[in-house]
């Protein structure tokens, strides 16, 4: 069988990906390892910059997103025992943020490929990517126990950081810069009403901690805590106390209810240079992961697609590589912007081990730039509702 573009992963990268070129006519498939069941009941939070809501609305992907998605016009900074506005609309020109999970954002995608006769092969198998140094690049899978060749024009490695594109490229090819932080997030799940209408960001001497909503009756909430720590190793009420002691003060009361998902979330900063290999581009958690302070994951990887996208039409529609040929490049000073805001998001608000008194005031005041004077306030806000896609 052939396509234009071969995708391998089937998250949001892969996905919008498909259905961009879908827009543009250009043929597409996507091959990936897991069922639709599981993909979609994947529970993974997610905050959407203005650029991403935008592009979903304006290629038919508002609809959902309109009616379930929470739209936030400023966050909150919490430390030394008060709490500090952020007020995104205004400091930003009207840019604002919308809390919609990322599961809702792949079921959405999910359903428009499928809506418009797209070509997703779910529970592929033994997947692996072929000839990418040469002009016939070839995916191979196996799929309800037929082995299946692609062939294909470009392929588009969207298959996360454990998948197999990026490793198809030589490693005299590739640079690789990981690290990894000493601290991961302690998540929970809990049906209870909503403690603040924004989500809430602490900086605590006993460490970070968020607040945010899912729902009228659904929040999820973080602390800091132990990279080897494990989930069940702590109680509902250990975990109601911990993030008490972090987030509570003066007007403030945090809502409590029955917990039902913990989990532990590491915390790593990774980026693969160049983002492309021969036919072969990479998108998304394939070529770089972000801490999940500064909410960037997700939308970083549909910057990536947009600016794929773009430079795949042009190719097709006028027989221009320019695009083609600068995509790494030009991804890769987003990539780079966006992991120095989510280091500092973290670095500012987290507690490190070996880090003393002289630390946490600079922190704080750190801190007190950022929320008391208008250079200061202005820069969180621009990054954190986003760099425009274009």
């Amino acid at each position: 069988m052939r396509t234009r573009v071969g995708i391998v992963g089937a998250g949001p990268a892969g996905l919008m990906l498909s259905h961009l070129l879908h827009l543009a006519g250009i043929d597409t498939v996507v091959v990936e390892r897991r069922s639709r069941a599981a993909i979609e009941a994947t529970i993974r939070a997610g905050v959407l910059e203005q650029g991403t809501v935008d592009l979903m609305r304006r290629t038919g992907l508002g609809a959902r997103l309109d009616h379930l998605g929470l739209v936030h016009r400023g966050f909150e900074l919490r430390f030394a025992g008060a709490g500090h506005r952020i007020d995104l609309e205004a400091l930003t020109g009207g840019r604002v943020i919308t809390v919609y999970a990322q599961h809702e954002v792949l079921k959405d995608l999910i359903a428009a490929r499928l809506a418009a006769g797209g070509d997703l092969r779910f529970e592929a198998e033994d997947t692996r990517i072929e000839g990418i140094e040469g002009d016939a690049p070839v995916i191979r899978f196996r799929h309800q126990g037929q082995e299946t060749v692609l062939d294909c024009d470009f392929i588009a490695g969207c298959d996360g950081f454990h998948g197999v594109c990026r490793s198809a490229i030589p490693e005299a090819s590739r640079t690789e810069h990981l690290r990894i932080y000493p601290f991961a997030w302690f998540g929970i799940l809990a049906e209870a009403p909503p403690s603040s209408e924004e989500l809430i960001y602490a900086s605590h001497p006993r460490g970070f901690a968020l607040v945010s909503t899912r729902s009228a009756t659904v929040q999820r909430l973080y602390f800091q805590c132990s990279p080897h720590e494990r989930a069940e190793s702590f109680g509902d009420q250990r975990i109601w106390d911990e993030l008490a002691s972090r987030v509570s003060g003066p007007g403030f009361t945090l809502r409590t209810g029955r917990i039902f998902q913990k989990s532990v979330i590491p915390m790593r900063s990774f980026v693969c240079e160049p983002m492309r290999h021969g036919r072969l581009f990479l998108a998304g958690d394939a070529a770089h992961t972000v801490p999940p302070t500064g909410a960037k994951g997700l939308n970083l990887a549909i910057a990536d697609v947009y600016l794929l996208a773009r430079a795949l039409i042009d190719y097709y529609e006028n027989g221009r590589t320019f695009g083609l040929d600068a995509y790494s490049a030009t991804a890769l000073r987003r990539v780079w912007r966006t992991q120095h805001f989510s280091w500092w998001m973290t670095s500012m608000l987290h507690r490190f081990e070996e880090a003393g008194e002289f630390d946490r005031r600079r922190q704080l005041a750190e801190l007190d730039l950022v929320t008391g004077t208008v250079a200061g306030a202005r820069l969180l806000a621009e990054n954190y509702a986003g760099l425009p896609l274009d």
